[in-house]
């Protein structure tokens, strides 16, 4: 009977050691962040351990300075500017290729660049640079003009016709396609 009053205290001590090894799960941001409110939560009301509040503190503030840190660098950063400014310079030569194939299928060019989408689910027609801006207008820029058109991305500034417009890259004779860099 004694020996088995031993062996509950023994367990009783195991139970009762604050989960320490959980804050290694704070490493991993935003799991990390629910791992640190649940230890923050555990430290305060269960272990009243303030090394245990600490650590799930850690969990919580890693995750906040991670996520800050990328939401940086994507918008306000050269690094993300440039990486935004390819990803437009990409999405607008193959946007290019399927403006010319509606004409082909269809003999004129879009009135809109919403009916690209509608041929076609797989295009993609929204502007990443104006998208990461936060702009209500998030399209590549698209006016049909006569048989000509134009197309760009309205750049950083959100305003056509401006240094930072980005337009498509087109190879070969500019003569074979309708489109046309500026009105």
């Amino acid at each position: 009977m004694e020996e088995l009053k031993k062996n509950e205290i023994k367990l009783e001590i195991k139970r009762s050691k604050p989960p320490y090894l959980l804050g290694l799960l704070g490493l991993i941001p935003l799991v990390g962040f629910f791992v640190g409110i649940g230890l923050i939560l555990y430290g305060i009301l269960k272990y009243k351990d303030k090394k245990l509040i600490m650590i799930g503190t850690f969990c919580v503030l890693f995750t906040v300075i991670v996520y800050s840190s990328l939401f940086y660098i994507s918008k306000k950063s050269d690094f993300g500017k440039k990486g935004w400014t390819e990803l437009s310079q990409n999405i607008l030569n193959s946007l290019i290729k399927e403006v010319e194939f509606y004409k082909i299928e269809n003999g004129f060019y879009p009135e809109n660049i919403n009916q690209l989408e509608k041929n076609n689910q797989a295009v993609f027609i929204n502007d990443p640079i104006q998208s990461s801006q936060n702009r209500k207008t998030t399209l590549f820029y698209y006016k049909k003009i006569n048989e000509n058109y134009l197309l760009f991305s309205l750049g950083f500034d959100g305003k056509p016709n401006t240094k930072d417009d980005i337009y498509p890259q087109v190879l070969g004779k500019k003569g074979r396609i309708g489109w046309i860099r500026q009105e």
